[in-house]
């Protein structure tokens, strides 16, 4: 019996992977909560690890609260950008760092639930349950996005995001014994909806000054020798501006109207994004066909791009919103299960 609860079936969440757009899972979460149903065991792929580890670390709250205060910058400073990064552009040391000292980082199987984050293997393509070993190291490997993170080193071998094999985890849900799994899928509605992505333009000196202007602090990113470098040097101040251009302009999706501008051909990251999206829609589908969820809950999120976490508070409400809709099969999966939780007075 689930002595957390009172009830006998065990609950599991299976967080997809989906950058930006995972905030909608801490939205799914305090709506579960406010219907009473918290979950056994939680199972992430890449940012849906994270998610689930700021939950079992019970500090949800501060995280919802803390992305939704960062700057496109200050984002980028946590992705600890590196001219010397293999692999990727950016190893997110500050991100990790950031979470351990924060949030404390203890090992998986030293956790009061039941977790695993879910990585690949880059050499031998595989998917990688990991459930062992420090907290932030796992979700660190999880969420590697192949370009843009560097992967992890296990054993012989690399993990890069687990989105490539296995976006939305409810098989490792089921291996860890779950009766009713909940799964999440933030890329049910991407491909298809976004427009072309341009080329981004190198900022102009005076774009480059409002930027400044309106952050906190400086971009800091660093060198092939891993040493800081500021933003103020002027060539590789420029080259973090046109670089931080590129990902803004990527990870966002034009808001003017068709007539504004022909549309022009992608850029180096827009395809590569854009190629991962089509790749994790393609494979979710395959996945969940043949391993299909109790309740699937799908947030719409088409028009949030990869890394656009000023959308955080919309993705949130997103997945409270997503939760609402689908919470007569919510009900029927319970009553089937014959978990008496959500069955109202009078049934």
């Amino acid at each position: 019996m689930n002595e957390s609860t009172g009830h006998v079936k065990k609950i599991a969440l299976a967080l997809g992977s989906g950058s930006a757009r995972g905030m909608a899972h801490i939205g799914v979460i305090q709506r579960l909560d406010e219907l009473g149903i918290r979950p056994d065991i939680l199972c992430g792929t890449s940012v849906g690890s994270i998610i689930a580890a700021c939950y079992l670390t019970g500090k949800l709250d501060h995280f919802e609260h803390w992305i939704q205060s960062l700057s496109t910058t200050q984002v980028l400073h946590y992705m600890s950008v590196s001219l010397g990064a293999t692999g990727g552009v950016a190893h997110a040391t500050r991100l990790i760092d950031f979470f351990a000292r924060e949030y404390g980082n203890p090992n998986i199987e030293d956790l009061d639930q039941p977790f695993a984050a879910v990585a690949t293997d880059l050499v031998r393509g595989r998917e990688v349950w990991l459930q062992r070993g420090p907290l932030w190291d796992a979700v660190r490997a999880s969420m590697a996005i192949p370009g843009i993170l560097t992967p992890v080193p296990f054993r012989n071998s690399w993990l890069v995001d687990g989105g490539l094999v296995n976006p939305v985890p409810v098989s490792v849900c089921r291996a860890l014994g779950a009766d009713i799994i909940i799964g999440v899928d933030l890329n049910s509605d991407l491909v298809g909806r976004q427009k072309v992505i341009s080329n981004a333009k190198a900022a102009s000196a005076e774009e480059i000054a409002e930027e400044e202007e309106s952050e906190e602090e400086l971009p800091v990113f660093e060198d092939s020798e891993g040493d800081e470098v500021d933003g103020q040097d002027p060539f590789l101040g420029a080259a973090f501006s046109r670089f931080a251009a590129s990902v803004k302009e990527a990870a966002s999706n034009f808001r003017g109207s068709e007539e504004d501008k022909k549309p022009e051909p992608p850029g180096t990251i827009a395809v590569m994004m854009s190629a991962i999206n089509i790749m994790q829609d393609r494979i979710t589908r395959s996945r969940l066909a043949g391993e299909p969820a109790d309740i699937m809950l799908w947030p719409r999120l088409g028009h949030i791009g990869l890394m656009e976490f000023s959308s955080a508070a919309e993705a949130i409400q997103e997945g409270r919103d997503a939760v609402d809709r689908m919470l007569p099969a919510i009900r029927h999966a319970f009553k089937s299960e014959g978990d008496d939780r959500l069955i109202e007075p009078g049934q």
